[in-house]
């Protein structure tokens, strides 16, 4: 009999309830109030709790001066219709959890198995709405996928409320493993691939295996050799392992005849060993692609590591899951890089639709499966990294939104995390990690459940109706903090085990085998492994990606230590198997083996590929409109493009000060710019610090690709050279997030991209440390009428720069300082507007036309240099680096940031609007007391043009004649419009 009761707790005055409301208003739902209760249902099974326990409890669940809440007692209020949103089974549930502890903690008594508290928000609705416009706010509280949603009119409510409900999970999967016969003709082989193995016990295909004909070839010859068929286990193994996820096949694939190697080793790792072989002793890399994270030295005693994934396809099904699942799993990339790193700062990047669009697309037939609108994908994935960092006590003071159409149907969702460590201890590097056979496979932190099967093989394929539901999951932050803890905090420095890494992509079956690869075999108990519900299949428990778990090879001699201590710090770890050296991975369940196959099989049985590229289409030539005669309105409505204006109401969602090494944060200036760069403190006791910028152009990609990512290189890097830090110390990532990577054409503009990749690289003499790719970022499904639809995103490259400033206090921001101050261009203006922001205003495209900036990658190195210099020495008060949108906006913004006023004349001799708004590259607006000019013009020489002062109130930009007089408070109201109200 399960025992259950149910807490509501509700403001006695709402704090939220004005922004809630008017957040609902602007989407244009015409509500009056709408009002939360907080739900809290506990179910229990051994005992039940008295109801003065109960009204304990509740006490401890909510604060008594601000709040009040009724047990087993419906909520009263006035409203007209009555929402309640909660969770479906096996969907993580974290307040849920967070709540069960403080109920074991206060009444000391420890939930059983099946016992578990729920919760749900009960929103009462104050005004009339027609079906049409109640299903509307329905969709926009809660997401089929992951919630659970009940709706009462006030009379249906009357005075019992909501029915209590218990969202238990109940499995029937059969406990065995099952044979998979692969002797099929092709066409079924190909099914297979795509659609998944056919469930004994559903009649139902159990999701992508993203394998193509050649793969599952392979796979059975392999098994017939052998002289048997591969289990579900074994398949879904190779699945995972094989994927374009976790494999790269793409990038790893012979292109052409002039790239056998593929593009991986041709252009990034090539560039890499480039230049660490020209460094010499001056080289800054320590760990590079071999790990979850690249390192580079911080100083003789500690590194810093850094990288960046991409969460999109679980992210355009549940934004806030999804979201979060990337910062929170690329903080374990930290956490497993060596023997363990510690996360010290976030980042993240989003490519989304216009937020003010509401594009008509379905996944299925006959209008079902509708995709989630541009508002509610970036609500969901700003909140899900907000969520990530804050919860983990990590700060999140770098990021990026891109806005373009294209991103509507699969948006990109970019989470990085910078991790710092000490280099090594008495013993050893601890930056290098080496399983040995007969240590043990130990996991720890979070349980397995269903949540995250075939995120990788998923995440391979291009988004359409049969994308898996099981692939969504939800984060964990608190219980992956005390795994974080205790393994830098302690474990590591106790030297409690010889290797680790997390579990992510792949789950286990990923984490497992990787780790074999070190000492060259395993053998896991499967049945070993934690759950979160009994009734799970081998194979799923094999491949899930339940987040907040690390697989670590402890020494036997170890094991007692370090349970000792994962109890004293309350994180689960269990003992699932040992590491070997048959060269075999070797899995049993419930005694019998359900996997056994050779390491080499598992991870260099992967057919070779020689993929075939055709010439790409020239970009469009149109011809650019004439110039606009009112140059001061035009950049008013520059600074409101989505691509340009504030975000600040990102930043301000994000903790970016917490662990106190904030130098430089998101927003810069009294009037609250956001900056290119941000700096922090990630040892506090040296002087020295880590900068972080990003950089992606994505409207360049169709007009010249090469030239795109060069340009990405170079913007990235531009900006830690205007906050001072030396390009010597910089290194750089790559995640590229292209499209119908199967299409000759695309592939084409990839290779000519990787290639760009390699000359910027090497020409900046800046290495790659780390990269990801994600290859099918493609929508494919039907618009109202039921025609086929599919939508690409533009071929999408981000670059990441991170690098080590060698002293915070010689920094500046971006924000003009005071006025007299002289300002100064850097480099020089061309009129470059292909796939520029200005271009796209006044032709209403993508801007997909024209020529793409081109850079002199030796003349703007040697500027590079200088103006590091110059900073360094205490010559420059501010530093921006011009990009999108170009002279004018970057102008306006130091004029914003400072609330100062600016007389300046701008070179050149073309069109006035062009050399306002042209992105040519390597320039940047400086400005300096009047006291330094000489030394200044000293350093830079012919790089630094003198073009006026920082004066009065108005941005005054003049040419051969006056172009622009704005005041600064009218450029401030533009800039900050579009997303005022979010």
């Amino acid at each position: 009999m399960a025992y259950i009761h149910r807490i509501e707790i509700r403001y006695k005055v709402d704090p939220r309830l004005k922004v809630r409301t008017d957040r609902i208003r602007s989407l244009g739902i015409p509500i009056e109030e709408l009002h939360l209760v907080d739900i809290y249902t506990i179910s229990t099974v051994s005992k039940d709790f008295t109801q003065d326990e109960l009204r304990e409890i509740g006490l401890q669940l909510s604060n008594p001066v601000v709040q009040k809440f009724t047990v087993d007692e419906a909520t009263q209020a006035y409203f007209d219709t009555a929402i309640e949103v909660g969770f479906l089974p096996g969907v993580t549930d974290n307040v849920g959890t967070t709540a069960r502890q403080t109920i074991e903690d206060f009444t000391n008594r420890k939930f059983e198995p099946g016992e578990a508290v729920y919760t749900s928000h009960l929103y009462f609705v104050c005004g009339k709405l027609t079906p049409d416009v109640l299903n509307t706010l329905t969709s926009t509280l809660a997401n089929p996928l992951v919630n659970r949603v009940h709706i009462k009119t006030r009379q249906e409510y009357g005075t019992s409320g909501m029915d209590p409900v218990v969202p238990f999970v109940e499995l029937h999967e059969l406990p065995t493993a099952e044979p998979v016969n692969l002797n099929l003709e092709d066409q079924d082989l190909i099914r297979i691939g795509k659609e998944g193995i056919l469930d004994p016990v559903t009649g139902q295909r159990r999701g992508p295996l993203a394998l193509d004909l050649a793969q599952l070839h392979a796979i059975r010859d392999y098994f017939k050799t052998i002289g048997r068929i591969p289990t579900d286990v074994e398949v879904e193994s190779l699945a995972q392992t094989w994927s374009e996820h976790c494999k790269h096949t793409i990038f790893a694939s012979a292109m052409d005849e002039d790239v056998p190697k593929g593009l991986y080793k041709t252009f990034i790792q090539a560039a890499t060993n480039k230049i660490r072989a020209e460094k010499g002793d001056k080289d800054i890399c320590l760990s590079v692609f071999s790990d979850n994270s690249g390192g580079i030295i911080f100083d003789d005693e500690y590194l810093v590591t850094h990288k960046v994934e991409t969460h999109n396809s679980p992210s355009a099904l549940d934004p806030f899951g999804g979201a979060l699942t990337g910062i929170v799993g690329v903080n374990r990339d930290t956490i497993g890089f060596g023997l363990g790193a510690k996360p010290c700062i976030n980042i993240y990047g989003f490519c989304v639709g216009d937020p003010d669009t509401n594009p008509v697309l379905f996944r299925g037939k006959d209008q079902s499966n509708p995709i989630l609108p541009p508002r509610r994908i970036l609500d969901g994935v700003v909140s899900g990294v907000g969520v990530g960092g804050n919860c983990s006590g990590i700060p999140t003071p770098q990021g990026f939104v891109w806005f373009d159409d294209r991103y509507c149907g699969k948006p990109l969702v970019f989470a990085g995390t910078v991790g710092v460590m000490p280099r090594k201890n008495a013993v050893r590097n601890l930056y290098e990690k080496q399983a040995r056979p007969g240590d043990l496979i130990v996991v720890i932190g979070g349980r397995v459940g269903k949540d995250g099967i075939h995120g990788a093989t998923f995440s391979s394929e291009a988004l359409d109706p049969a994308s898996p539901v099981t692939a969504v999951q939800i984060g964990d932050p608190i219980t992956q903090k005390k795994v974080s803890d205790v393994i830098v905090k302690e474990a590591r420095d106790r030297g409690l085990y010889t290797s680790i890494t997390d579990n992510g992509a792949g789950g286990i079956s990923c984490s497992v085998a990787e780790m074999a690869k070190e000492c060259n075999g395993c053998h896991v108990l499967l049945d070993k492994v934690p759950l979160k519900y009994p009734g799970m299949a081998p194979w799923e428990i094999w491949i899930s990606e339940s987040q907040e778990r690390m697989t670590l090879a402890v020494p036997p001699e170890k094991i007692n230590e370090l349970m000792e201590l994962l109890g004293r710090r309350e994180v689960e770890g269990t003992v699932i198997g040992a590491f070997t050296d048959t060269g075999r991975c070797v899995v049993e369940f419930n005694g019998s083996t359900v996997m056994d196959i050779e390491l080499s099989f598992l991870h260099d049985g992967l057919p070779a590929k020689h993929l075939k590229t055709s010439p790409s289409s020239p970009g469009r030539s149109d011809p650019t409109p004439g110039c606009p005669e009112e140059l001061g309105e035009t950049l008013k409505t520059m600074l409101q493009r989505k691509n340009i204006c504030s975000k600040e109401f990102i930043s301000i969602q994000y903790d970016h000060t917490v662990q106190g090494g904030h130098v430089l944060g998101p927003v810069q200036g009294v009037g609250r710019v956001q900056g290119m760069a941000t700096l922090t403190k990630v040892v506090a006791s040296s002087k020295k610090g880590v900068g972080l910028s990003q950089s992606l152009f994505p409207s360049y990609s169709e007009i010249d690709s090469y030239r795109m990512a060069i340009a990405c290189i170079d913007t990235a890097i531009r900006g830690l050279i205007a906050i001072g830090i030396p390009l010597d110390s910089i290194a750089i990532l790559d995640n590229f997030c292209w499209c119908s990577s199967d299409e000759p054409e695309r592939l084409d503009q990839l290779k000519a991209a990787a290639r760009g990749c390699y000359d910027g690289a090497t020409g900046f003499m800046t290495p790659f440390i780390s990269g990801k790719d994600s290859m099918f970022n493609d929508f494919s499904g039907f618009d109202a009428d039921n025609n086929r639809v599919r939508v690409s995103v533009p071929p999408t490259l981000l670059i990441s720069s991170i690098g080590v400033h060698p002293d915070v206090t010689k920094a500046v921001s971006l924000d003009a300082k005071i006025e007299g101050d002289l300002v100064y261009l850097i480099g020089e203006t061309n009129e470059e507007i292909g796939g520029s922001e200005y271009f796209a205003h006044l032709c209403g495209v993508n801007g997909a036309t024209g020529m793409v900036p081109h850079i002199d990658i030796p003349g703007v190195k040697a500027r590079y240099e200088k103006l590091t210099y110059a900073i360094l020495h205490d010559l420059v008060a501010s530093a921006f680096p011009v990009t999108h949108g170009g002279l004018a906006v970057a102008l306006a913004k130091v004029a914003i940031g400072g609330w100062l006023g600016m007389d300046v004349t701008i070179p050149g001799e073309g069109r006035s609007d062009l050399l306002l708004f042209s992105e040519t590259l390597g320039r940047f607006v400086v400005t300096i007391a009047p006291d330094n000019k000489r030394s200044f013009e000293r350093t830079m020489g012919s790089d630094a043009i003198l073009i006026g002062r920082v004066s009065g109130k108005n941005l005054q930009i003049s040419g051969k004649k006056q172009l622009i007089s704005v005041p600064v408070s009218e450029l401030e109201a533009a800039y900050k419009k579009p997303f005022g109200g979010y």
